[in-house]
């Protein structure tokens, strides 16, 4: 018995060598960085933000042009369409600041969705 015992741990560990390296190169890349100034940007660097299209990248160039530029990037918020929630999504990529650097589309996974509820019928 205790011969064996070597052997198996050897084949355990290349069993977990391999299973890691599997894993490490089907992982996705890495988002891109960078990085965009919500005061300078026009509509096509906007929608390298992530869940911004060309209508809500326009939304924030008008606000910008009808209330001057954004003292802080928490100031998106007030943009129609910008809440709490998808500011959270967007702040790692936006500054106030500089120039716009991000490099890419970035995507971010949707979380999960509610569950839809039942439909009422006549009886309800």
């Amino acid at each position: 018995m205790n011969r064996k015992s070597p052997i198996i741990l050897i084949v355990a560990l290349v069993l977990v060598s391999i299973t890691t390296a599997t894993f490490a190169a089907a992982a996705p890349s890495a988002a891109p960085a960078g990085v965009v100034n919500i005061n300078t940007a026009d509509t096509s660097q906007l929608m390298l933000l992530p869940r911004v299209g060309a209508k809500a990248a326009q939304s924030i160039v008008d606000f910008r042009k009808a209330h001057g530029s954004f003292q802080k990037t928490t100031d998106l918020m007030q943009v129609k369409g910008f809440g709490e929630k998808r500011f959270q999504a967007l702040s790692r990529y936006l500054t106030v600041d500089g120039k716009t650097t991000l490099n890419g589309k970035v995507s971010i996974p949707r979380g999960p969705r509610a569950a839809k509820k039942p439909a009422k019928t006549a009886s309800n």
